[in-house]
């Protein structure tokens, strides 16, 4: 597959389930060879809507299509600096070609993990993957990545139901689904392009009935098993509380039933077995989600860095992420030394909730014990600190905009948080 810059152009493929045909695709900024399929204006038989996170397509094309690849361009010894190793200085803002490539090849891990969610509600196995583990990344549009699936993932709602809920419809009773997967490179070119072995965990957004009240219960909750050491900088940048996050996805993280280990036990147990076969490799984890998935990415990286002490590198691609954690949680995150890039569509309100963030600039917060909420009047300050809602945003933050990018066809709340429309404008950018 050959590569060539081109200037600037609209992405202009439609979806279809006609017949391929080989065209030339030249999506923004890179051209390349591609089997793309022809729209017919008869076409009559579009998938229906399946997902709550894909309400609206924002895009008349398949983004898993014309994404580039980034597998010709050899990262070398540069791969740390691509995960973030010095916070991504320099690669951001322009954005670099190779972090492009990079991000759009982990977004694109997160898309097969939506694609592989059976969303069919009347059907006997809904919330579970549609593939086994030897096929998903090809059946979801992921062809030669060099990556085998090691394990797939489930998320397990705490809320606790009365018995009648059993008798409710599926997207409402269903306790625990499939949230993702566990990959790793076995590629021996593709590693060696890398740099290093590579592991993904990819995690889908929101689709239960469940998942979506776990959203709602936006307090904060101490971190279990956290070290609640106070947490100082040379920059005042510290916090003597301890790290509190998100009771909803600390719950879907944490819970299990008899039947289902927790999300965390999976994690756990799949981490522990890679790192003692390929511990004595260069070695990552990249840990990708879009919506509720990169809030539990976050948490996942988190809580791998607490729990084994010798973990390589940690890094997070988050997607359309809400917030996570207090100011004290991201701080044992900077202390760990995990890495987040945090990929924000600055019309996307997902992004800006739940609760209040604290004011970055003022560095006395941390020496008198007193939050300021920006936007808050004064006298309700410890009102909002006492409720347990004064987040912190982690990691750095890659801002794109819908409204800048002409190409897209719609502009609504629905759109601007849809997976798809954050792959275009990472690659329009």
């Amino acid at each position: 597959m050959s590569l060539s810059v081109k200037p600037a152009t609209p992405c202009t493929f439609p979806t279809t389930t006609r017949p391929a045909k080989h065209v030339s695709v030249r999506c923004c900024t890179l051209t390349q060879t591609a089997v793309r399929p022809l729209k017919m204006s008869l076409d009559t038989h579009q998938p229906a809507v399946k997902s709550w996170e894909h309400l609206l397509d924002p895009l008349d094309y398949d983004p898993m299509a014309s994404l580039f690849t980034s597998r010709a361009v050899k990262l070398g010894n540069k791969w740390k600096e691509y995960l973030g190793v010095k916070n991504w200085e320099g690669l951001l803002d322009p954005l670099d070609e190779n972090l492009r490539g990079e991000i759009l090849r982990y977004g694109s891990f997160v898309e097969a993990a939506y694609r592989s969610f059976n969303f069919d509600s009347s059907s006997s196995s809904y919330g579970a993957c549609r593939y086994p583990k030897s096929t998903l990344l090809a059946r979801s549009g992921l062809h030669q990545t060099g990556y085998r699936l090691t394990r797939h993932l489930r998320a397990t709602s705490g809320i606790r139901l009365p018995r009648w809920v059993e008798m409710a419809p599926n997207w409402v009773a269903t306790k625990s689904s499939w949230i993702g997967y566990v990959a790793v490179c076995q590629d021996k070119e593709e590693i060696a392009r890398l740099g290093r072995r590579d592991v993904v965990i990819a995690l889908r957004g929101t689709a239960t009935g469940l998942e979506w009240l776990e959203n709602f219960r936006a307090t904060l909750t101490p971190v279990p098993n956290a070290d609640t050491k106070p947490t100082h900088h040379d920059d005042g940048d510290g916090d003597d509380s301890e790290p509190m996050v998100e009771t909803g996805f600390l719950s879907l993280y944490t819970s299990g039933t008899d039947e289902v280990p927790s999300l965390q036990e999976m994690v756990r147990e799949e981490i522990s077995r890679l790192l003692q076969t390929y511990g004595d490799q260069p070695l990552s984890l990249t840990i990708t989600g879009h919506s509720l998935g990169a809030a539990l990415a976050t948490l996942t990286a988190y809580d791998i860095k607490t729990t084994f002490k010798r973990a390589p590198m940690v890094t997070v691609m988050s997607f359309g992420g809400p917030r996570v954690g207090n100011r004290s949680f991201r701080c044992q995150l900077e202390k760990q030394g995990t890495k987040v890039l945090r990929i924000v569509n600055s019309d996307d309100l997902i992004t800006k909730v739940p609760g209040f963030v604290q004011e970055e600039e003022d560095a006395d917060v941390t020496k008198d014990q007193n939050v300021y909420v920006a936007g808050l009047p004064s006298w309700i300050q410890k009102r909002v600190e006492d409720t347990q809602w004064v987040y912190a945003e982690v990691g750095r933050e890659l801002k794109l905009r819908s409204r800048s990018c002409p190409y897209l066809k719609n502009i609504n709340v629905a759109t601007c948080h849809d997976l798809k429309t954050y792959l275009h404008l990472v690659n329009y950018s």
